[in-house]
């Protein structure tokens, strides 16, 4: 049974455990922000003892460094799902209606993405709160292939003369994450400003996403292009 661990005396595989650690983890730090999750909080939501953890973990930002990693991950199959085909044809980027509907389908795939996973979400909101500085001491550990084919094709679509401007071009491609956090993490706000609206709804999720696909394609793209 090396595999397995007990726990509420019944006995549990070692993957259940790790995935229930790792879950919990994601609600605490969704709740609280790095600094302010506890181990014994997590362990206590889990349903597992804390010695577990770190059995597994070693420490409390190994712990993030996954519950990071689960998301990053996740996000990259989406990606490679969706937009693969379009890397793999790069004339796309000399295209104006093809290139129009790349970056529709990445902010697209943003928002859907951030609306599904409130959690992290969350997570990267308390980021930004603090200046990135625990991502920053963890970030080597996560894949950065994934953004040299958008770089490729967004440094071409500006050679041909499709973006408006000729600001850093890895930027606009990737600026949509944060235009959608930024909004997602608003709409209580928004919610209580707005009574008579529900914006959690699917068809309210989806108009904004729309909006925010036309702000964004309105801003970065050239001539009858950006419509």
């Amino acid at each position: 049974m090396a595999l397995q661990e007990i726990r509420l005396g019944r006995v549990h595989n070692a993957e259940g455990a790790r995935r229930a650690i790792l879950d919990a983890a994601e609600e605490a730090f969704a709740r609280h922000g790095f600094a302010g999750a506890r181990i014994d909080r997590i362990a206590a939501l889990a349903g597992y003892n804390k010695s577990l953890i770190f059995q597994y973990f070693e420490d409390k930002l190994n712990l993030y460094t996954e519950v990071l990693k689960r998301a990053i991950q996740e996000t990259e199959q989406i990606r490679a799902n969706l937009l693969s085909p379009l890397f793999l044809d790069e004339s796309i980027a000399s295209d104006p209606r093809r290139f129009k509907a790349f970056l529709e389908s990445m902010v697209r795939v943003t928002f859907d993405f951030l609306a599904d996973h409130p959690k992290l979400s969350r997570i990267l909101v308390w980021e930004m709160a603090d200046g990135w500085q625990t991502y920053t001491r963890i970030s080597a550990q996560f894949p950065q292939a994934g953004l040299e084919p958008v770089m490729r094709v967004c440094r071409k679509a500006q050679q041909a003369g499709l973006l408006r401007s000729d600001f850093l071009p890895i930027v606009q491609l990737t600026i949509a994450q944060p235009i959608c956090l930024v909004y997602l993490a608003y709409l209580p706000i928004y919610q209580q400003t707005l009574t008579g609206e529900d914006l959690t709804s699917p068809a309210s999720l989806a108009r904004a996403r729309d909006y925010i696909i036309d702000l964004i394609l309105a801003g970065s793209l050239t001539g009858p292009n950006a419509g």
